[in-house]
C-alpha cells in the first residue's frame, strides 16, 4: 500500500470515529432535554454506562443507516418524489428505534415522534461533522480525485492527455435582463465574479441574449439545444387530430415520442451520445447517464435509469434528512409568502393553494439537490459533457412574477449552487468550462381571465355559438365580444355550468393554453381547417377574437394566400409578407415575422393561433392560464433568455450577430464540445456547412 493510501485510510477512520463521537453526542444530549427519550444501560444507569450505551446506539444507528438504508431507498424507488421526501422522517425515525433496540449495551425508550426528531437531528450533526473534517482533509481528497482521473483517462486510452470537459447548466426561464438586474442588485455574487475582472485576472465569462422561436417554452428550447431539432413542436401544449392526442411537452410519454421524432429527422442521438449526463431535463440529450430525465421516465422497469438519480442522492440518509428538512422549510416559507401577498393586496395575484406549495418545495429544494449531486458526481468522475437544468425560479416566477422578491431569493440560491460547481471543478480530474444559459424568459402581466371576466375557451364558445356558463355575463372584452356572448347566454346550459349540449360535442373546439399563446383545433376535421372553412361554419369566431382587446393577433391557414395573419379592425396580411415592426405584428419586436412564418410550417400546428396582447412599453402580456410570470408565445421578455459562456471558447455568433433559436445553440455547443477536444459526436456535413456560413 502506497504512502498516500494509507495516508488517507488513516484519514477515513479517523473521520468516522469523529462522526461517531459527535453523534454519541448528540444522542446524549437529546436524551437530556426530550421528555420522551430515555437511555438505560443493563448494568445500572451511571453517566459511564449511560454513554456506554448512547455509544452503543449511534454506532448501531450509523451502521443501519450505512447498510440498510440505501436498501430501503432503493425499493421506493418507484415511489413519487414528493411522498419518498415526506417518508424521510418516517424511515429514519424507525432506523433510530430498531438501533435502539439492537444496541449490545442497553436500550433507549422513543416516542415515535420523538424518534423521528432525534433521528433527523443526529443526521444532520454527522452529515456536518463528515463535510466539516472532509473540507480540512484536503490533500487526500486531491490525490483521491487525481487517481480516479488518472483510471479514465486510462481506460479511454488517453493517459496524460487531460482535456477540457464542458458543463451546460440552464437555469429555467431566467431572462437576459432579469440576469443583469439581478447582477447589479449584488444577488448573484459568482455570476459577477465571472463577468468582472479582479486585481489578478481579467473577466472569465462574458453575457448575451438570445432569441427564442415564437414557443417560447422548455419542451421546445431544449428539444433544440440537445437533440438539434425543434421542428414540429408549435406550443407547450397542442391537439393532434390523427391520433386525437393532447401532446403535453412535460408529459413522459409526450417527451420520448418528442425525443424520438428529433432523432429520426437528425439522424443522430444528441449533443450528449458521448460519454455524456443529463440532469433534471425534459429530454436526454443521447446520454448515458440520467436523472430525472422526462423522456426516459415513462420506462418501466430496469430500462428507466432516470430515476436512479434519487438512488443515488437519497441513498445517504444525511442527505435525505437535509433535503426533508428543507423541503418543510419552503413549503411554510410559501405559505407566508402567499399569505402576505394577499394580506397587502398584491395585483396581480394568482391562486397558490392546494398542492402548490409543495410542487414548488420540490422545484426548488428536491429537484435542485439531486440535480447539483449528479453533476457534482459526474465532474469527480471526469464526464465529458454535462447538461442540467435547475427550474426552481421559472417554477416560483410562474405564480409570484418574474421580478417579484420571492424569484429575487431563488435567484440567491441558484448563484450559491453555481458556486459549489465552480468550486468543484477546481478539484475536478480535469478542467471544466462552465456555460450557463437559461431556455426562455418570462413576460409579467395579470391573466386574460382576470382582465376581462372570461377565459380563452369561454371567448371561444361565444363567438362559435356555443352557449357558455352564466358567470361570464359581466365580460369587460368589447363591444363585439360582449355582443357574441350576450348571445351565447341565450343559449340553455348543462347543470354542470360548462355548457357542453350533446348535440354540439363532436363540433366543439380544443382550446389550449400555452402561456400567452393559445391554440384552437376543431377535432372532427382531419385536417388543419384554412380561414375560409373557419368562416363559413362558424362566421363570428375570427372577427370575435381578432377584434378582443385581450388578443394581439391570429394565425391561420389560408386558401387564398397560404397563411394569413388577423389583427383589429379588419388587419390581414398574408405570411409570405410579413415584416417586423408593422400591422398586427408592429407591437412583438424583430424577428417576430420570421417565427410566425416557421410556426405555419408546422404539420400539428393549430387550426387558429392566438398570441395575447403585449404592450412593449411595459413588457406585459396577458396569460391565457393562471400565471403571473408566462411564456409560450410572443411578447416581451420570455423570448430574450441569455447566454453565459467562458472566454476561453470561441464567440457563439459574430460581431453584431443575433443568436436567433435553440437550434442555432445546439451547433454552438457541439463546436464548443469540438473546441474541449473531447470524444464527441462530428457535426453532420448540413450542420457543419451551416456552421461555417454563420
Amino acid at each position: 500500500m502506497g504512502r498516500g493510501r494509507l495516508r488517507s485510510l488513516i484519514s477515513g477512520v479517523w473521520r468516522s470515529i469523529a462522526v461517531w463521537a459527535a453523534s454519541t453526542a448528540t444522542m446524549l444530549v437529546l436524551a437530556g432535554i426530550l421528555p420522551d427519550f430515555r437511555l438505560q444501560s443493563t448494568g445500572g444507569d451511571s453517566a459511564t454506562r449511560i454513554a456506554a450505551t448512547a455509544a452503543a446506539g449511534a454506532g448501531v444507528f450509523g451502521l443501519l443507516s450505512s447498510l440498510v438504508w440505501p436498501l430501503l431507498v432503493r425499493l421506493l424507488l418507484l415511489v413519487p418524489a414528493l411522498v419518498l421526501g415526506l417518508l424521510v422522517f418516517f424511515l429514519n425515525g424507525s432506523l433510530l428505534l430498531l438501533a435502539l433496540r439492537l444496541s449490545p449495551s442497553g436500550h433507549g425508550e422513543a416516542a415515535p415522534e420523538t424518534a423521528v426528531v432525534v433521528a433527523a437531528v443526529m443526521s444532520a450533526v454527522a452529515s456536518a461533522t463528515g463535510a466539516a473534517l472532509a473540507v480540512r482533509d484536503d490533500d487526500p481528497y486531491r490525490r483521491r480525485l487525481s487517481r480516479l482521473g488518472d483510471r479514465r483517462h486510462a481506460r479511454s486510452g488517453q493517459a496524460g492527455q487531460v482535456t477540457p470537459g464542458a458543463l451546460f447548466v440552464q437555469l429555467d426561464g431566467v431572462g437576459h435582463d432579469v440576469l443583469r438586474a439581478a447582477v447589479d442588485k449584488g444577488l448573484m455574487p459568482t455570476v459577477a465574479s465571472w463577468l468582472a475582472p479582479s486585481e489578478d485576472r481579467g473577466p472569465t465569462h462574458r453575457l448575451t441574449a438570445w432569441r427564442t422561436d415564437w414557443s417560447s417554452q422548455t419542451g421546445a428550447s431544449q428539444l433544440g439545444i440537445l437533440h438539434g431539432s425543434n421542428h414540429d413542436v408549435p406550443a407547450f401544449r397542442w391537439y393532434e387530430k390523427e391520433s386525437r392526442e393532447v401532446m403535453v411537452c412535460n408529459r413522459p410519454s409526450s417527451a420520448a415520442e418528442l425525443q424520438r421524432r428529433a432523432i429520426e429527422r437528425t439522424g443522430d442521438g444528441g449533443l450528449l451520445t458521448v460519454d455524456g449526463a443529463s440532469r433534471g431535463n425534459l429530454f436526454s440529450g443521447g446520454a448515458d447517464q440520467l436523472a430525472l430525465v422526462l423522456s426516459v421516465a415513462a420506462r418501466r422497469g430496469r430500462d428507466n435509469r432516470s430515476r436512479v438519480g434519487y438512488f443515488a442522492y437519497f441513498s445517504d440518509p444525511a442527505n435525505a434528512v437535509r433535503t426533508a428538512l428543507s423541503f418543510v422549510a419552503d413549503v411554510g416559507r410559501e405559505m407566508v409568502q402567499s399569505t402576505r401577498a394577499r394580506l397587502v393586496g398584491q395585483r396581480p395575484r394568482v391562486g397558490r393553494g392546494g398542492l402548490y406549495p409543495f410542487v414548488r418545495a420540490f422545484a426548488t429544494v428536491v429537484e435542485r439537490d439531486v440535480v447539483v449531486a449528479a453533476v457534482i458526481g459526474d465532474m469527480l468522475a471526469g464526464r465529458s459533457a454535462v447538461y442540467a437544468d435547475l427550474v426552481a425560479y421559472d417554477e416560483v416566477a410562474h405564480h409570484s412574477g418574474p421580478h417579484s422578491r420571492d424569484a429575487e431569493k431563488v435567484l440567491q440560491k441558484l448563484d450559491r449552487s453555481l458556486a459549489v460547481l465552480a468550486q468543484v471543478a477546481e478539484h475536478a480530474p480535469r478542467p471544466y468550462r462552465i456555460v450557463v444559459l437559461s431556455d426562455h424568459g418570462q413576460s409579467p402581466g395579470e391573466t386574460f381571465q382576470a382582465r376581462y371576466g372570461l377565459s380563452l375557451g369561454n371567448l371561444v364558445r361565444a363567438g362559435c355559438g356555443l352557449p357558455v356558463p352564466r358567470g361570464v355575463e359581466g365580460t369587460h372584452s368589447g363591444a363585439e365580444a360582449r355582443a357574441a356572448v350576450r348571445a351565447a347566454l341565450r343559449r340553455p346550459v348543462e347543470e354542470n355550468g360548462e355548457g357542453h349540449p350533446a348535440a354540439h360535442r363532436r363540433s366543439e373546439p380544443v382550446v389550449l393554453a400555452s402561456g400567452n399563446l393559445g391554440l384552437v383545433s376543431f377535432p372532427d376535421v382531419p385536417h388543419r381547417m384554412s380561414r375560409e372553412e373557419i368562416d363559413r361554419r362558424h362566421p363570428a369566431l375570427l372577427s370575435t377574437l381578432a377584434n378582443h382587446p385581450g388578443v394581439g393577433f391570429l394565425l391561420v391557414r389560408s386558401e387564398e394566400h397560404g397563411g394569413v395573419v388577423l389583427g383589429a379592425h379588419g388587419a390581414e396580411i398574408p405570411v409570405d409578407r410579413l415584416a417586423d415592426g408593422t400591422g398586427p405584428l408592429a407591437a412583438f419586436g424583430p424577428g417576430a415575422a420570421a417565427a410566425v412564418r416557421r410556426t405555419h410550417s408546422f404539420p400539428h400546428t393549430a387550426d387558429i393561433m392566438v398570441n395575447s396582447w403585449h404592450d412593449p412599453a411595459t413588457g406585459e402580456v396577458l396569460a391565457f392560464e393562471e400565471q403571473i410570470g408566462s411564456h409560450g408565445g410572443l411578447g416581451g421578455a420570455q423570448g430574450r433568455p441569455f447566454l453565459l459562456w467562458p472566454l476561453a471558447l470561441s464567440a457563439p455568433a459574430g460581431d453584431g450577430a443575433e443568436l436567433v433559436g435553440a437550434e442555432r445553440l445546439h451547433r454552438v455547443f457541439r463546436r464548443w464540445l469540438r473546441e474541449c477536444d473531447g470524444p464527441q459526436v462530428p457535426l453532420t456535413a448540413h450542420e457543419d456547412a451551416d456552421e461555417r456560413a454563420a
